[in-house]
């Protein structure tokens, strides 16, 4: 099977650092062009990262009609601009998280590539890896019983001033960086959406960004998941489920490994026990099902719906941190 010729939309530090590799071993994904607004530092990004062209502007390779997809890893305050614009182009994206700034933002990218006839992906890549996959198998299967509360933690340590992460212009800060992911696994395991938030929050003085938040969502029925995240604490990240016949819990939920196995850990009547899944890179995982699904022309992995009912419950958790109250979540 002939690879899909991928394009790279900037420069991207988390490019180079969990993607590079693994795409090496891909079957379904060719490395093809890589754009910046600096055509030098373009070229010097396809020379270490094996890209056949390099383009001096973003649009420039839009228009290339030898790239198939586009994958898309701008600072978020970019995201909602060039997935219209690879769209557009008649471009497949496949796009960081967050899809884009809030759920408006989402929904009506989503509805502008739906109007193009091209797939959108928000690019969660752990959702694809086996732990994950497993995880959600024994939840469906109800060996928790019924899951009537989730906790998470997703912490990391960074104060650079030149970070995009810490520049609140670009969409940086603690919720959407990695807030997404504690909302967004909260989701899958409690099945459903939740119906109202409560959050806190307190911001770098200097940079603005909310670098410590703490969150309760509500399901409805007494069911709740909480979580915290931090930007400028101690580097950690765990989720556990908790359901009227057991427990799981996952050990690296995040920012798993490609060379070890997962450990998810499951507490039952039976007893306790370590399942250990296949040694497998979460990104080539997201990558390829991406790319197979553009090949087949069959639904995206993880639909864009998900994204949108993920942004929404961001848009909630940032309206209670300045209301101080329970808010609702809006319904797309």
């Amino acid at each position: 099977m002939e690879k899909l010729r991928m394009g790279v939309l900037g420069c991207s530090g988390h490019y180079a650092l969990r993607v590079a590799t693994p795409l090496k071993s891909s079957l379904l994904v060719e490395p093809y062009g890589i754009a910046s607004r600096d055509i030098a530092k373009a070229r010097a990004f396809a020379a270490k990262w094996d890209f056949s062209s390099a383009y001096g502007s973003y649009e420039e390779m839009l228009t290339d009609p030898k790239v198939d997809f586009i994958y898309n890893p701008l600072p978020n305050h970019l995201h909602f601009e060039y997935i219209k614009k690879a769209a557009d182009a008649g471009k497949p994206i496949l796009c960081e998280k967050p899809l884009c700034l809030n759920a408006g933002e989402a929904a009506e990218a989503a509805e502008h590539c739906k109007k193009k006839g091209v797939p959108l992906m928000e690019a969660f890549m752990y959702r694809l890896h086996p732990q994950w996959i497993r995880a959600a198998e024994l939840v469906k299967a109800g060996e928790l019983g019924k899951v009537m509360a989730t906790s998470g933690v997703f912490s990391y340590d960074n104060t650079d001033a030149q970070n995009i992460r810490n520049m609140a212009d670009y969409g940086g800060g603690a919720i959407l960086d990695i807030g997404c992911y504690t909302v967004s696994s909260a989701r899958l395991l409690m099945g459903e959406e939740p119906q109202r938030v409560i959050c806190t929050l307190i911001r770098d003085p200097v940079y603005k960004t909310d670098i410590l938040a703490s969150a309760i969502l509500d399901f409805g029925e007494g069911r709740t998941s909480t979580f915290t995240i931090g930007t400028q604490i101690y580097p950690y990240q765990q989720v556990n489920a908790y359901g009227t016949q057991g427990t799981l819990s996952v050990e690296v939920p995040f920012n798993m490994y490609g060379d070890v196995p997962g450990h998810v850990t499951v507490h039952t009547g039976v007893g306790t026990r370590l399942i250990e899944t296949e040694i497998a890179d979460q990104y080539l995982q997201e990558f390829d099902a991406f790319a197979e699904a553009v090949i087949n022309k069959t639904g995206v992995p993880t639909p864009v719906s998900d994204a949108i009912a993920n942004m929404a419950v961001l848009d909630a958790l940032f309206a209670s941190a300045l209301s101080g109250k329970w808010e609702t979540v809006m319904k797309y």
